[in-house]
């Protein structure tokens, strides 16, 4: 049991246990808010390198089940059909998680959660407000290079993805399919990135996999919720969600 505790006191460990297992209903209920969820309640209680490395493993295997519910066929189509956002983020996952230790965490906490929640909270209101995608394939990219900067040094890269697939209205299917395709291969690379860093340690991915459990567990539970969401009902989950993950993002940086 000491190997699967990265040196936590039996309170913290189950803890984290609980919010992981939250976190996957969540998650399994509405695609995504996984990272966001358990970085923001880890923060609470556990060292930052802790709190990111703890993440990786569930949201690997989450994301696995998430890409892949469709079949391999549809997930490869989704994979082929965003590539510019994946590229992006891959790309710049690998990048920023250099640069972990040097980014104050005020910072990048506020400039997620601002912009994030303003857009959330305008479509939440009704407003009828989209990204300029006449030129799509730049906000692909654009969008998936702030995922992957933000993604390298948090573990969190959906919000931008969620903002893109709300623009140009995504259906519920396809949205949560791309979600699991773009989160997996990010996930795979954050572990990548952080096996060269240090932080995703043995101990360290002892802990993270032990996680995994309430993880799945938590997120079957959430497929019975997701499954029985119709369209309009799938949206407004989603913008609400944003908006209460972009406040907390909000609140920790300032307290």
């Amino acid at each position: 049991m000491d190997l699967v505790m990265a040196g936590l006191e039996p309170q913290a460990f189950w803890a984290a246990m609980a919010v992981t297992l939250f976190a996957g209903f969540v998650k399994g209920a509405v695609g995504f808010a996984m990272p966001l969820i358990m970085v923001s309640a880890f923060s609470a209680f556990l060292p930052a390198e802790v709190a990111l490395a703890g993440l990786i493993l569930p949201t690997l295997i989450t994301n696995m089940s998430q890409a892949f519910r469709q079949g391999h066929a549809a997930a490869i189509g989704s994979a082929r059909q965003y590539w510019r956002f994946l590229a992006g983020t891959v790309a710049f996952i690998l990048l920023s998680a250099q640069l972990f230790e040097h980014i104050p965490r005020m910072a990048y906490l506020l400039l997620l959660g601002v912009p994030v929640t303003a857009f959330a909270a305008l479509q939440l209101s009704g407003l009828p407000l989209a990204l300029p995608l006449r030129h799509r394939k730049g906000a692909e990219w654009g969008l998936g290079v702030i995922g992957g900067l933000y993604g390298g040094v948090s573990g969190i890269w959906g919000p931008p993805l969620l903002v893109y697939l709300l623009s140009i209205g995504a259906p519920k299917v396809e949205a949560v399919r791309v979600q699991g395709v773009v989160f997996l291969i990010g996930a795979a690379a954050l572990l990548m990135a952080h096996l060269g860093t240090g932080i995703a340690s043995p101990e360290r991915l002892a802990f993270s996999a032990a996680l995994v459990v309430p993880a799945m567990l938590g997120m079957q539970f959430g497929y019975k919720i997701q499954d029985r969401l119709d369209q309009a009902l799938f949206r407004r989950w989603t913008q609400a969600l944003l908006v209460l993950t972009g406040l907390n993002l909000v609140r920790q940086a300032l307290f």
